[in-house]
């Protein structure tokens, strides 16, 4: 019998950007490569600002948290790299002196009770320091913390996602993932164009039809397997200029009339509902015994393995 030559899968789309969010709903990090976790891409949204009842701030309610910069040593983006006692997350924000925190784990008080959507748990509390910091800057009781990955754990809503998975404080699942098409379709509606930093997805892909992001339901990045879990409904952090910190109506207003659930999900009840990107998630297990290789880079392939026919048919 002679065999027949193997073929290599053609990629749908190639990894164009990777941005981390250490702190969320602050500003996010552009990289060309980052390590993976368990819970997502090492650094993403360890850290929160809260209030003193422990509720987080984000920038529907503080649209001058897009302001705030955040800066990770570049050596924080190698695999297995362990922070030092002289490694600090460095943050910086208009008209305030930059602020230090360390990166390694010292002996930190424990803040209970601190809430992020549906979940509360308890968290490291950054300091003295760092709550006046955040407490000056937006003009009101602060607190930032830290997720207590010692002792805490945070699951993916187990209605969308099956298995074991967590996340940190995110809205609620490891990535979010978005394609430049689908910015490019959208900005064809607008007299100004916007950045997809208004969208603040993990991983940014190029090379697919717009909004084909949909309807993916088990994708390759690389050797890694994301799954997706359903579709990002936007709230009023798009309408933030993020250079800016002021709200205007757009992008929301062309996103009602094109990406609402009553044009793209007809049958679903969440009619005035906006869509743009999906939530994933990756199949860590796969990897968990490696100790390394486990990286996304700019430019890896992306491969469709599986996918609903359309919006409709997708999670939401």
């Amino acid at each position: 019998m002679g065999g027949g030559a193997s073929t290599t899968p053609t990629p749908s789309a190639k990894v164009s950007a990777i941005f981390i969010y250490p702190i969320k709903s602050c500003r996010g990090i552009s990289v060309s490569h980052a390590p993976l976790i368990h819970t997502g891409f090492r650094w993403d949204r360890q850290w929160m600002v809260v209030n003193p009842h422990g509720r987080m701030y984000s920038q529907r309610v503080e649209p001058k948290l897009a302001l705030v910069e955040v800066e990770l040593p570049s050596e924080a983006f190698l695999e297995n790299w362990e922070p030092t006692q002289e490694s600090y997350m460095v943050v910086k924000a208009p008209g305030m002196q930059a602020l230090k925190v360390c990166l390694s784990k010292q002996e930190q008080e424990v803040a209970d009770a601190v809430t992020v959507w549906e979940w509360t748990g308890s968290a490291w509390d950054e300091g003295a320091e760092a709550s006046q910091w955040f407490s000056d800057y937006l003009g009101k009781p602060c607190q930032l913390v830290r997720f207590n990955t010692a002792s805490e754990v945070r699951k993916v809503d187990p209605d969308y996602v099956k298995g074991q998975h967590d996340t940190l404080f995110t809205d609620g699942y490891p990535f979010l993932l978005a394609s430049q098409e689908s910015l490019n379709a959208l900005n064809e509606h607008l007299k100004e164009l916007i950045s997809i930093n208004r969208f603040r997805p993990n991983i940014l892909v190029e090379g697919c039809e717009p909004f084909s992001e949909d309807i993916w339901t088990e994708i390759k990045i690389s050797k890694f397997s994301f799954y997706g879990v359903k579709l990002c409904y936007r709230c009023k952090i798009p309408t933030i200029n993020q250079g800016t910190g002021i709200a205007g109506p757009e992008p929301n207003e062309i996103l009602m009339k094109t990406r609402s659930g009553e044009i793209i999900r007809p049958n679903d009840k969440n009619k005035k509902r906006v869509y743009f990107g999906q939530y994933m998630t990756w199949n860590w297990t796969e990897f968990s015994a490696e100790r390394s290789g486990k990286i996304i880079e700019v430019g890896d392939p992306v491969y469709v393995l599986r996918k609903v026919s359309s919006s409709a048919e997708a999670a939401a």
